[in-house]
């Protein structure tokens, strides 16, 4: 058995030696890629996004497909801080789920500026104090983030990619026991998330909202007799014990988050567009505005309504359809609803998440 292990382990040198060999050329590569475009911008989403969809579908394992996306996702994330670590700004503090979602999609070498809001998120995107932005969108249990939408609308970034991040829900506590629990600290739609649990197992506990799940785990942190509904890596992050796991009312409770910037996002093969639009108020407008998508065999995945601001009781319509804005069907859609609709705007077209 030892000769048999020390044979296995011998081919596993030579591999990974082969591999550092291999990684290191890979980035060299990649080096000659960002000095030939000569232009400040160094992401391409649509690239990457091919890159990962190619390798997941010629994956055969052992290895899931989770797994290879996560592992070349790093290489290509320290490939890209030879030159430079991407600035990304989130929804913080450290700890966040937001955060998650910047280092899922950015990868780990990256320069994180946690924000406290979103609002804060957008300006650091829009005075180029980070080149791109990490904000929480919807939530399958809870629904839509209002204040991301509202802020879609007014500002001039542009959605160049999205990240769906499976959410679990820890209880988090310097406490030993659930029974001491008196005070839980948490963000709303963690509340909303969890509402059922809270019920059959903290029924008396005081919620008390948070401004961020990290937020509650620093609270629930200087506080006796507290806990926050948070995730695991901010338990981690201000040292608290996990007094339950996956406390989440729905295990696929999942969150999309969104990428911002300032690019325009090429065609990946496989993309979203995202866009508002407006309608008069009278019957049948709505869906006279999606005759268009209709007619050129366009896809919608989403279709939301928000307060415009601009009346009482007048809405816009926050849609998201299959393809990109320089596909031929969308592009004419886009121009027959441009016809009839009294404001549209593209919030940007970019990579279906992998």
């Amino acid at each position: 058995m030892p000769d048999r292990l020390n044979k296995y382990r011998d081919q596993i040198d030579r591999i990974d030696d082969e591999l550092l060999c291999m990684f290191n050329e890979r980035a060299k590569l990649a080096q000659l890629i960002g000095h030939a475009k000569g232009t400040a911008v160094v992401l391409r989403p649509e690239r990457e996004a091919q890159v990962l969809r190619r390798l997941v579908e010629a994956n055969q394992g052992p290895l899931p497909a989770k797994g290879v996306k996560q592992l070349f996702t790093e290489i290509m994330s320290q490939s890209r801080a030879l030159e430079e670590p991407l600035r990304v700004a989130y929804l913080g503090p450290h700890g966040t789920f937001t955060e998650a979602a910047a280092f899922q999609r950015f990868g780990q070498a990256i320069e994180g500026l946690p924000a406290e809001s979103i609002d804060s998120v957008f300006s650091a995107v829009e005075s180029d104090a980070a080149n791109y932005g990490m904000v929480p969108v919807e939530n399958s249990t809870e629904g839509a983030v209002g204040r991301t939408l509202d802020l879609l609308l007014s500002s001039n970034l542009k959605i160049c990619g999205e990240v769906l991040l499976q959410v679990h829900q820890c209880v988090l506590s310097n406490e030993n026991d659930l029974s001491l629990i008196r005070k839980v600290y948490s963000h709303p739609q963690s509340f909303g998330q969890c509402q059922n649990w809270l019920i059959a197992h903290l029924p008396h506990a005081e919620r008390v909202t948070a401004s961020s799940n990290a937020d509650a785990a620093r609270l629930a942190a200087e506080d006796s007799f507290a806990a926050a509904i948070a995730g695991e890596q901010a338990g981690e992050h201000f040292k608290l014990k996990v007094l339950a796991a996956n406390v989440e009312d729905d295990p696929r409770n999942t969150t999309r988050f969104l990428v911002m910037g300032k690019q325009d996002v090429a065609p990946s093969g496989h993309d979203r567009t995202s866009l508002v639009i407006s309608a008069q108020n009278r019957p049948g407008a709505v869906h006279d505005l999606l005759v268009p998508l209709a007619e050129n065999g366009v896809s919608m995945t989403k279709l939301e309504s928000r307060p415009s601001r601009a009346g009482l009781w007048e809405y816009v319509f926050y849609l998201d359809i299959e393809g990109h804005q320089a596909d031929a069907k969308v592009a004419a859609a886009l121009t027959q609803l441009r016809q009839i609709s009294s404001f549209v705007k593209v919030l940007g077209s970019y990579p279906v998440a992998v």
